[in-house]
């Protein structure tokens, strides 16, 4: 019969030698940098080459009534392209030659900054980003995931760094300060491990914990299963557990945690303690979202240019869409 003692003894064994020992036993991989960006350079190319007719078909399924006033400059796939675009080359200058398919896709578009601007807040290339995270999915094949999931921030001020400013302020990190000017957007990101494509991700200005009920959210209406998901020990509460009902989460338990709770916490909790070196090695995939979001931050960037809530939410749409795009290929 389980007990909290015999969580709590866990806990404790994990901090002073088992974690250690984990360790030693799964050292860390050497990346080989020249392997890694030929693939990746594969990878772009195989995604932008896949672009337009992923774009395609995303707006093929949008028909907007439109009132007076006056028509858009660019049709609604010029505006899905010069978005995505902007957001690419305003952020990075990495692997130009691999991406030099996508100046064709804007021939003959010429348009002023303010109309560039207001792609941010067009719902309709809202609506086209969405159908091109749906058919990304789709393509890959994605139905039941296995995922992880981690949080992130995006600097709205220059002056200040969310690397940095994590260090300071450890799990504080997580929720605005009240007392200061908005200085960081907070953002959730799903993982399907089997694919690195995120299936769901949420954004909120208040906290780390909001953006992951809006990405818990995306994903109860993409209509996928979750059969596993990995969080880290900010999640680790019997309330997170209630609500993903039989979906197996792997966290580390706080050092307070007990055995009271819902069925899937007792289940966990039981794995935890008599299987501890499967758990951790379950656990740990979730170190794929964190290395996926790192990647993310030095192609675009560790902060956001947009003022707007809606356009900074569309900057970083757009960088996920990317980030999906990038992993389109199957190898």
């Amino acid at each position: 019969m389980l007990r909290t003692k015999d969580i709590r003894e866990k806990i404790r064994e994990i901090d002073e030698y088992l974690l250690e020992e984990y360790k030693k036993n799964h050292p860390e991989k050497q990346r080989d940098w020249r392997t890694y960006e030929q693939r990746l350079a594969a990878r772009v190319k195989y995604a932008i080459r896949n672009l337009e007719p992923l774009i395609d078909e995303a707006v093929s399924t949008l028909h907007v009534e439109r009132g007076q006033g006056r028509p858009p400059e660019l049709s609604l796939k010029q505006r899905v392209i010069l978005i995505l675009v902007k957001e690419l080359f305003d952020r990075s200058n990495r692997n130009m030659e691999a991406m030099l398919d996508l100046f064709c896709l804007l021939a003959d578009v010429e348009v002023g900054y303010k109309s560039i601007e207001r792609l941010y807040s067009d719902p309709e290339v809202e609506m086209a980003l969405h159908n091109l995270h749906v058919l990304i999915l789709k393509r890959r094949g994605v139905r039941e995931v296995d995922a992880s999931g981690d949080g992130t921030g995006y600097s709205l001020q220059v002056s200040r760094h969310y690397a940095s400013e994590a260090q300071k302020r450890k799990e504080k990190i997580k929720e605005a300060d009240g007392n200061a000017k908005k200085a960081f957007v907070y953002s959730f990101k799903l993982l399907d491990l089997n694919t690195n494509l995120y299936v769901a991700f949420g954004l909120s200005f208040r906290s780390e914990k909001q953006a992951y009920d809006k990405a818990m959210a995306m994903f109860q209406a993409s209509g996928l299963k979750l059969e596993s998901l990995r969080l880290d020990k900010y999640y680790s509460c019997q309330s997170y557990f209630e609500k993903l009902g039989t979906t197996r989460v792997f966290v580390l338990p706080k050092k307070n945690a007990t055995v009271h709770g819902p069925w899937n916490w007792k289940r966990q909790m039981k794995e935890f303690v008599e299987n501890t070196g499967a758990y951790l090695e379950e656990y740990y995939r979730r170190e794929n979202s964190e290395s996926q979001i790192g990647a993310d931050k030095r192609w675009f960037g560790w902060d956001v240019a947009q003022r707007r809530d809606d356009r900074i939410e569309t900057a970083v749409t757009c960088a996920n869409v990317w980030h999906n795009l990038f992993n389109l290929s199957p190898t």
